[in-house]
């Protein structure tokens, strides 16, 4: 029985994987993917021959008899998540069905989505004396139901830099909610695949936002950012750096 490698495959871009990932990848004889993510050249890091299963069309059981069936038949076995495992990538599922099964798995990180949106943007999500907290969230619609206390209009109210997963069809009506707390004039960006070949970025506020995303015809695979940090040209500056610090003493930002 071979252990089962969870891989953060990043947000879809062959180069931005881990070291370890890629070795794993190297060596991997069946290779599980999330295909609505991810951009083919990733699969260049697996060996001629691999087996390739894309899991879009499958449900958790069905995923986990190919990760069960692979790990007993003693083949080495990857199965890559879309971003960072630790963010809506159902890990917390899979594992549990393979530890019933007895089969030993581990987690490999990978970059987050919401940190290539920034990137690309080429933003700090925290700002010194404007904003110090990121919410990484994402709403309901035809999916799982959120917890009573994490409404969106809650998270609004800390007017935190606030990145939305899975959000991207309902954008005009989240902007909405966001409006009488964040100001119809706050800027908003939406990022569609983030550090991919096909990467494109719609700059804009809550106002205007969803019209954007209506013209362009986006239905998946993007990050909605929201907040003052992402319009910041002008803001205090970190107290690490600052040159009056007594620099034998360490202290936060």
């Amino acid at each position: 029985m071979t252990t089962v490698h969870f891989i953060g495959a990043g947000p879809g871009a062959a180069d931005l994987l881990t070291v370890r990932a890629v070795e794993l990848l190297r060596a991997a004889e069946v290779c599980l993917y999330a295909g609505t993510y991810l951009d083919s050249a990733v699969f260049g890091h697996c060996p001629a021959g691999a087996e390739l299963v894309d899991t879009a069309g499958l449900d958790l059981d069905q995923i986990t008899e190919l990760l069960v069936g692979a790990s007993r038949a003693g083949r080495r076995t990857v199965r890559l998540c879309s971003g960072d495992p630790s963010l809506y990538s159902a890990l917390t599922e899979q594992t549990r069905r393979l530890d019933a099964h007895g089969v030993p798995w581990d987690v490999t990180p990978g970059v987050p989505a919401y940190a290539a949106a920034a990137a690309a943007l080429g933003v700090e999500l925290t700002v010194p004396e404007l904003v110090q907290s990121v919410v990484l969230t994402r709403t309901q619609a035809r999916s799982t139901a959120m917890p009573a206390a994490e409404r969106l209009e809650t998270f609004a109210g800390t007017r935190a830099t606030l990145v939305l997963h899975l959000a991207i069809t309902r954008i005009a009506e989240l902007a909405a909610r966001l409006i009488p707390e964040y100001g119809a004039d706050c800027p908003a960006v939406v990022v569609y695949r983030a550090s991919q070949p096909e990467q494109s970025i719609l700059r804009g506020t809550l106002a205007d936002i969803g019209d954007q995303v209506a013209a362009a015809g986006l239905r998946q695979a993007a990050v909605i950012l929201v907040g003052t940090a992402l319009g910041a040209f002008t803001c205090g500056e970190s107290h690490l750096y600052d040159p009056i610090r007594d620099r034998s003493v360490c202290t936060d930002r």
